[in-house]
């Protein structure tokens, strides 16, 4: 007899079936279904949003954003600077070694317009400055010794004693005399600072790209000696005015260079590198960056001090609070140049988007239209039933069982 083939359980095979069926429906391909709506007015709006997103795609993101290139930001700088000119004040001359602090001439440089000068300091005990807190007294009583203001001058030594002029009294201290507003003089170098010039040379690198510039052309050696920059005749001469930049920032140089102040030197180089060398050209420009109007220490000033020896023996120094025009000069840009791997994805993102449209229209008709209801019925008909009907296709019939066949009538139950 033929060996009988064991069954399998009906939740098995039925298990089975169902996942032969899931399997079978992933292979498939499903199109969506196209249905004709003749609305004018619908098709209007549906062809305008089209419109639209091709037109911010074409123009904004193509021609204006260059989406089209792979960019790079940020580019590697070197920034060198000298300043040349000579000045005077009341009996003297200065120089650019007087008046240019940090000499090494790097993106930051300050050039000073004036100074308060206290000559002759040496250390011992003077009275306190009167613009010190609580620095003012009537006896010993009001100072106290050893007393240290973070603020002032030096150590308090106990003593009250009369100020440098006037009939005031201060506490005296253990410090550099005499105290900064105690004998200072003042002068003015911003006389003939307008025509300073300065010389910023620029490099700049992109690595992704192996692309560099600098912002001085290929000249004779003394081409620098006779150009003065300008943005349309002759951008890469390098050298500026001083009252050119301050200028050009918008700030009155008498009151500038009597307070101090910050000024910025922004060089821009946006370069298109699908173009030649020549079109990747630095862009100048001008601002100041300290807050001018601010209540609370408008300006720019600093000290600094100059040491010598009497006699060789007692240093002295010369304390000066110079104010001056500093200048930062700050490097940005961005370099772009075609690839093909941003060009397909933003196509992509142009041709996926104008799908939405469609989504807009969709959402009118189910929602706003008069005929809403029958659109519906017509975009989503059956799909609940076709996928039931899918599922039964592919789902076994059970076989009939020993049991079906069992006689329901009690007269063939007793037969058996």
């Amino acid at each position: 007899m033929a060996s009988v083939q064991p069954r399998l359980p009906e939740r098995v095979a039925t298990a089975r079936s169902l996942a032969r069926g899931c399997w079978s429906a992933f292979l498939d391909y499903e199109t969506p279904k196209v249905i004709v709506v003749r609305n004018r007015r619908l098709g209007v709006v549906y062809r305008a949003v089209q419109l639209l997103i091709l037109l911010y795609f074409v123009w904004y993101v193509f021609i204006v954003q260059k989406s089209y290139q792979d960019s790079e930001t940020g580019p590697e700088s070197s920034i060198i600077t000298k300043v040349k000119g000579i000045t005077v004040s009341e009996h003297k001359v200065w120089d650019v070694e007087e008046y240019v602090k940090p000499p090494e001439g790097g993106s930051v440089f300050s050039i000073i317009t004036r100074i308060e000068v206290t000559p002759s300091q040496t250390l011992g005990t003077c009275p306190e400055s009167m613009k010190i807190h609580n620095s003012t007294c009537h006896s010993d009583d009001d100072c106290v010794a050893g007393e240290l203001d973070m603020l002032g001058s030096g150590l308090r030594t106990g003593r009250c004693v009369p100020y440098y002029h006037g009939d005031s009294k201060t506490c005296e201290v253990s410090a550099w005399c005499p105290v900064e507003d105690g004998s200072s003089v003042r002068y003015f170098l911003g006389k003939m600072a307008p025509n300073f010039t300065i010389l910023i040379k620029n490099s700049i690198h992109y690595p992704k790209f192996k692309f560099s510039k600098g912002n001085i052309a290929s000249q004779k050696n003394d081409y620098l000696k006779h150009c003065t920059f300008d943005q349309d005749s002759d951008p890469y001469c390098p050298i500026f005015r001083l009252g050119f930049i301050v200028e050009q920032a918008g700030e009155n140089f008498t009151e500038l260079a009597h307070k101090g102040g910050v000024i910025g030197v922004i060089i821009n180089w946006d370069c298109d590198l699908d173009l030649s060398e020549s079109e990747c050209n630095p862009k100048y420009s001008f601002r100041r960056l300290d807050p001018k109007h601010a209540a609370a220490s408008s300006g720019y000033n600093f000290r600094f001090a100059k040491y010598y020896k009497i006699n060789g023996t007692t240093t002295t120094r010369t304390l000066i609070k110079a104010y001056g025009i500093r200048i930062d000069v700050i490097v940005h840009g961005q370099a772009g140049k075609f690839s093909l791997i941003p060009t397909i994805i933003n196509l992509a993102t142009a041709l996926t988007s104008i799908g939405v449209g469609s989504f807009l229209c969709d959402w009118i008709l189910l929602t706003f239209m008069n005929k809403n209801k029958v659109y519906s019925h017509k975009k989503f008909d059956k799909m609940v039933d076709t996928f039931n009907q899918h599922i039964r296709e592919r789902l076994p019939v059970p076989e009939p069982s020993q049991q079906d066949f069992l006689p329901t009538n009690p007269k063939g139950l007793a037969q058996l």
